[in-house]
């Protein structure tokens, strides 16, 4: 009876920590969105429907892909292997959004270089934080 305690405790951390990359990983594309949104001159303070309609696709793309490909299900989330899935999970899920946003449902277009470049810059962020995030856990131990 001990065990499967403690095996319920060590479950729920490892709940807390999937969810808690999950949020980081959302909040990354979200912001990665918005700022080129922003960049580009759009403005989310007078127009934040306009705003959320470009983050809109990445994020549905994100979340659908990751499901798919358990990218939250292992109990690592900074090995080289997860590094590795969270790559090719984003590649697919940049390609998702995109084709979202192309699609008559919302606003905006995928014009060159914009594929390449939001698929690049999202992926250096995702994969930099969650390496900055293995080194800061592997130099605090």
């Amino acid at each position: 009876m001990d065990t499967a305690v403690q095996t319920g405790v060590r479950d729920s951390a490892a709940g807390r920590a999937r969810i808690a990359a999950g949020a980081v990983d959302v909040v990354l594309v979200a912001a990665m969105v918005l700022y080129g949104y922003v960049d580009h001159g759009g403005d989310p303070i007078a127009a934040p429907l306009a705003a959320l309609e470009t983050i809109a696709p990445f994020v549905i793309g994100w979340l659908a892909v990751a499901v798919i490909a358990d990218v939250y299900a292992r109990d690592r989330l900074l090995g080289r292997d997860e590094l590795r899935l969270t790559a090719i999970a984003w590649i697919a899920a940049a390609n998702v959004g995109l084709m979202i946003r192309g699609s008559p449902l919302f606003q905006g277009g995928t014009s060159w270089p914009f594929p390449v470049v939001i698929t690049v810059s999202v992926l250096v962020v995702l994969l930099g934080w969650r390496l900055g995030y293995a080194l800061f856990l592997s130099a605090s131990k």
